[in-house]
């Protein structure tokens, strides 16, 4: 499984300049051991790569650091975490419940089953070790296609080309429900399964008609093209919605407000599903408790704000919303001491 690590450049900033002599001389005895903790993340146009890099250099404290009570930003003491990009949310819980990973930010439709051990996850391919850190905001289906491709709805699609992304996203796997649930088969299509800058590079060479692209809106990816292209997003409304909701109760209904993308003159009703921080059951408990701490305290909440649009979801009071597996026994121990969870 190829996951490519991004060293993040605000995470070696907050190296201090006596950590590496620190480490020459011996470490201090009453500083904390350095611990790493990746974040498996996605794409690197898309939101969750931009969110995971924030979270990463948030909840960043090594040793040498300085002390929360001395003005420093508070993440966990120790603790050194970076964010990986990755083909998306199938990729990360492989390398969850492989060991490849301490976190990842997954769909809550994918999470759901591979903890259950749903379709394709059977057997040894299901991950039930997963547990949840927190909901972090919708994540919207985008449908967007070329203006002038002659596709008005999504029936128009059949006959075009049309990219439902990588075998390892969940983007694919909400693709072809959709895609099921308007009852346009494969055969009907001329399909590929392209990243999302790969698809956009193709659909503004003329190369592709439409693809799917499932995340956080504004998707970076997106903005980019829009702001190149003349593209329409396509809506998932009316029956199909009212079909795909009734056989996956995970879809939830999700409005992209107009103005979202260059062109966009009208708010776009679709469908989306949680994302969800993840880690496995395998994590201590106190790491897990610090880390939810760190995640809902006010200095990461303004690098959020400051990072990503999609922040405007992002929220203590809706952390528990739409996830689908149980929690960490370390995030659960937070939630109850900050009086967002019923014991």
């Amino acid at each position: 499984m190829r996951i490519l690590v991004l060293i993040v450049l605000s995470l070696i900033s907050l190296l201090p300049a006596g950590f590496a002599r620190a480490q020459a001389q011996g470490a201090d005895p009453g500083e904390p051991e350095l611990r790493f903790f990746r974040i498996g993340s996605g794409e690197t146009s898309g939101t969750y790569y931009a969110v995971a890099g924030v979270i990463a250099a948030a909840i960043s404290n090594p040793p040498g650091g300085v002390r929360c009570d001395e003005g420093g930003a508070c993440g966990v003491p120790g603790l050194l975490a970076s964010a990986l990009s990755s083909e998306g949310s199938v990729q990360n819980i492989q390398a969850l419940r492989d060991g490849g990973l301490e976190s990842a930010l997954v769909q809550a439709d994918i999470a759901h089953a591979a903890q259950s051990g749903g379709p394709g996850w059977q057997g040894k391919n299901r991950a039930d070790k997963l547990r949840a850190i927190a909901a972090l905001y919708p994540e919207a289906i985008h449908l967007i296609a070329r203006a002038d491709a002659g596709i008005g709805s999504i029936s128009d699609l059949a006959g075009k080309r049309v990219s439902i992304n990588q075998a390892g996203s969940g983007t694919r796997i909400d693709a072809q429900l959709v895609l099921q649930a308007a009852g346009i088969p494969d055969a009907r299509l001329e399909l590929s399964e392209l990243s999302t800058d790969e698809a956009a590079r193709q659909l503004r060479a003329g190369e592709l008609d439409a693809f799917f692209m499932v995340g956080g809106w504004p998707v970076s990816g997106l903005t980019a093209l829009a702001s190149q292209t003349d593209v329409v997003l396509l809506p998932i409304a009316g029956p199909l919605a009212d079909r795909l909701i009734a056989r996956h109760p995970f879809f939830r209904r999700e409005t992209i407000p107009a103005g979202t993308y260059a062109g966009q003159a009208e708010p776009v009703e679709t469908l989306s599903v949680a994302a969800l921080w993840l880690t496995t059951e395998d994590q201590p408990e106190t790491l897990i408790h610090d880390i939810t701490r760190v995640l809902w305290n006010d200095y990461t909440q303004r690098m959020l704000r400051l990072g990503h649009p999609v922040a405007h979801a992002i929220s203590a009071e809706s952390a528990l919303a739409g996830i689908s597996i149980p929690l960490h026994s370390g995030a659960e121990a937070y939630y109850q001491g900050a009086g967002l969870l019923k014991r």
